[in-house]
């Protein structure tokens, strides 16, 4: 069953851990646990995920199950990421790769995570990118191209280290 409150979506049970929070407008999944101080507008959020405090979703983003978003990350329009997936603290993605502050024709630059990747905290992931299944990113690490599945990035610009063992 899915419920309404200040608009937004969740399926029951969710579960809610906060006092002090702005969602709206968001689709929220079974047992997913949300803590304080988040901000959360217009994405969708799958079932049994973890999201902790500090941590700011945009518009359009698609989170999938199973997920894990440590404090202080950023997810801005034009992210998708897939299930079981691992975004540690302070990662933060960008959607733009020219940033102007007014441009009314820009349009978000897309960025896919697929299933079962990771990423170390303080990672940067330049849009435009896909980040490969099961790869890992490490903590600090820019990426600025694709990770292909089944690898360790680590660096700046980030650049294969090995396999994923």
């Amino acid at each position: 069953m899915k419920i309404l409150i200040n608009e937004f979506i969740i399926a029951e049970p969710m579960k809610l851990l906060a006092k002090y929070y702005i969602i709206e407008d968001a689709d929220i999944g079974e047992n997913t646990i949300i803590r304080d101080f988040v901000n959360i507008f217009g994405c969708k959020i799958g079932k049994d995920c973890k999201i902790a405090t500090f941590v700011d979703i945009q518009k359009g983003v698609v989170i999938g199950d199973r997920c894990k978003v440590e404090s202080f990350a950023f997810i801005p329009t034009g992210v998708t990421i897939e299930d079981d997936v691992f975004i540690g603290q302070h990662v933060s993605f960008m959607n733009d790769k020219t940033p102007k502050a007014y441009d009314p024709e820009w349009t978000p630059m897309p960025t896919l995570v697929k299933k079962g990747a990771s990423i170390g905290a303080g990672a940067k992931i330049i849009c435009g990118n896909t980040i490969g299944k099961g790869a890992l990113v490490g903590a600090g690490a820019v990426v600025t191209k694709d990770v292909p599945p089944n690898t360790v990035v680590v660096g700046n610009p980030a650049r294969v280290l090995r396999k994923v063992k």
